[in-house]
């Protein structure tokens, strides 16, 4: 099996990404958050900061696009040439309102002949290997009969399907009888994307597709991030909780110490920081007051203070199932 870190917005940085890489099980391919190709500019600073070579170096990463203008996607895909990459993928999943409202992310599933104009022309333009990571439709599932169709008429890398429609966001189950009946019928290698959380998601998940052979992780990864470890033998870690405990304050550090390193001003660092724990705080035992005094923080002392009580006050609760916000 191989296992890919799904990009998330504003958390799976090249920070994040280095941090992980270096002190948890490496994934076989990383996925940027995804950049804005513009005719005018390719990249903003921070999307070329953040797919520079040098602050990925020994990582597998796959920069993803976010558009739904064929010549923009081209132009963004040839400067990333430039930087020595050979894959690219496109984001058809995105569900953020104001990025569906635009007809890209998953909003551009609702024009399928418009999609496939679109990849006919970059196909047709680049040399680049090129992937899909899309979800299952806007609205009905049954949406994705006709875009698989389209995507099989083109010489994926490979379509990294999350079975969801845009209108279920990260609610309700993933649609895996469509997920199923696509990967049957599937021309170029497919990922399965969404909800693996423990052992036992995966476990189910290649019982009901055996051949199954990529998998990518995102908000299960981010809570914990030794869940590929655990993956690795279909059982949980042997370690004991605090020793469980000490690596998650190491990699915690690290993040913390790298992001003001490079980030002007507290707040910023702070944002950065509080999205990460609105996933890992999930791990610890009574972490809701903890879980306020961090949201609350508006400087660092004041972070570090509830951080630090966190790990010296409360444990690890191993097993927990439930899923993040």
């Amino acid at each position: 099996m191989n296992y890919y870190l799904a990009p998330l917005e504003g958390i799976t940085t090249y920070i994040y990404r280095n941090a992980y890489h270096s002190m948890f099980q490496p994934m076989d391919k990383y996925f940027s958050p995804f950049l804005v190709p513009r005719m005018k500019k390719s990249f903003n600073h921070r999307e070329i900061q953040d797919i520079l070579p040098e602050h990925n170096q020994n990582l597998f990463l796959v920069p993803q696009l976010l558009t739904n203008q064929a010549k923009d996607f081209v132009k963004g895909a040839k400067r990333l040439m430039e930087y020595g990459y050979q894959e690219v993928n496109l984001n058809l999943g995105c569900p953020s309102g104001t990025v569906v409202a635009r007809q890209k992310g998953a909003g551009f599933l609702s024009k399928p002949l418009e999609l496939e104009r679109f990849l006919d022309e970059i196909f047709s333009s680049l040399s680049i290997r090129i992937s899909i990571k899309t979800r299952i439709g806007m609205e009905d599932p049954e949406e994705f009969g006709i875009l698989h169709e389209i995507f099989r008429r083109f010489p994926l890398e490979e379509l990294i399907i999350h079975p969801r429609v845009r209108e279920d966001f990260y609610t309700n189950k993933p649609d895996l009888p469509v997920f199923r009946q696509a990967f049957s019928e599937r021309r170029h290698p497919i990922c399965y994307n969404g909800d693996i959380f423990c052992e036992q998601d995966l476990e189910q998940l290649v019982q009901q597709v055996p051949e199954l052979e990529m998998v990518m992780m995102g908000r299960g990864i981010i809570r914990k991030p030794w869940l590929r470890e655990e993956l690795l033998c279909f059982e949980p870690m042997v370690e004991d909780s605090q020793k469980y405990q000490g690596r998650l304050r190491q990699f915690h550090d690290k993040i913390y110490q790298d992001y003001q390193s490079i980030m002007s001003g507290e707040k910023n660092v702070l944002y950065k920081m509080k999205e990460l724990w609105s996933y890992m705080i999930l791990l610890f035992s009574d972490y809701e007051p903890y879980a306020k005094k961090i949201r609350k923080a508006e400087t660092l002392q004041k972070y570090e203070i509830a951080v630090n009580a966190l790990f010296r006050e409360q444990r690890l609760v191993e097993g927990k199932e439930e899923e993040e916000p």
